[in-house]
């Protein structure tokens, strides 16, 4: 996309993610857009056709409508992350809930039918974040490889797109607005890493399982916290 055609379309985009135009009122006509932007009609067009893409709006006759946000594509969580300095923390909190829940089942594939060797490699991901001596942005990095490696093992095609579009849209986030914040529980990191290497030493299903469930209890506490405290610190600066 062009510059302006980019400007128009994250505009309307914009627009309509914060209320603006809710759904199924009509985006202003091509010849408001023109003069709105200064643009010329051919980058208005591939704007339109970038927030129709997204499932954010339809082409109808008399102009294009707006469509309700459940209804859009996975690629607007990136434009609802980036509609503020720092993101919204019910989404933040939500986004986490699904990735988290992507990687268990996607464990639990390769503990169901990985060979020994590649439940070996994810066992020895979980060895820096068994470490108390390793920095805050070395165990972030951790916490990502292991779980990046666990959706390419899990050899499920579906679970790889959708968390690999989550993951894309949400690391900006966490590495620019909240990376700085964010200071993990190494001790209670180090447990769960023990006791998640042990189910998979064991093959253990339900240990994995609950496992998981406590790692997302603590990645989203991590978060949730981090959130609070660039929070502070944005209205620090502010005053």
């Amino acid at each position: 996309m062009t510059m302006k055609s980019e400007q128009v379309a994250n505009a309307l985009i914009s627009d309509i993610l914060v209320g603006r135009y809710q759904a199924g009122e009509r985006l202003p006509s091509e010849r408001d857009l023109v003069s709105r932007f200064d643009a010329n009609r051919g980058a208005v067009r591939e704007a339109m056709a970038k927030v129709t893409q997204l499932g954010l709006a339809q082409v109808q006759p008399g102009g294009a409508r707006v469509c309700a946000r459940e209804s859009a594509s996975l690629d607007i969580i990136g434009h609802l992350l980036a509609q503020s300095e720092l993101p919204d923390p019910l989404l933040l909190d939500q986004i986490l809930l699904v990735i988290n829940s992507l990687v268990s089942l996607a464990a639990t594939q390769v503990l169901e039918h990985s060979t020994d060797d590649a439940i070996g490699e994810i066992r020895q991901l979980l060895v820096p974040l068994m470490r108390l001596d390793i920095n805050d942005s070395e165990h972030g990095e951790a916490r990502f490889a292991l779980m990046h490696h666990i959706m390419q093992a899990s050899k499920n095609l579906p679970l790889q797109l959708i968390s690999r579009t989550l993951f894309e849209q949400f690391a900006p986030t966490a590495s620019n607005a909240l990376a700085d914040f964010a200071a993990p529980d190494k001790e209670r990191y180090a447990v769960y890493a023990r006791q998640l290497d042990d189910a998979l030493l064991s093959k253990d299903v339900a240990a994995l399982r609950r496992c998981f469930s406590a790692l997302d209890a603590l990645n989203r506490e991590t978060m949730t916290r981090a959130f609070m405290l660039a929070q502070l610190g944005q209205e620090a600066a502010a005053g």
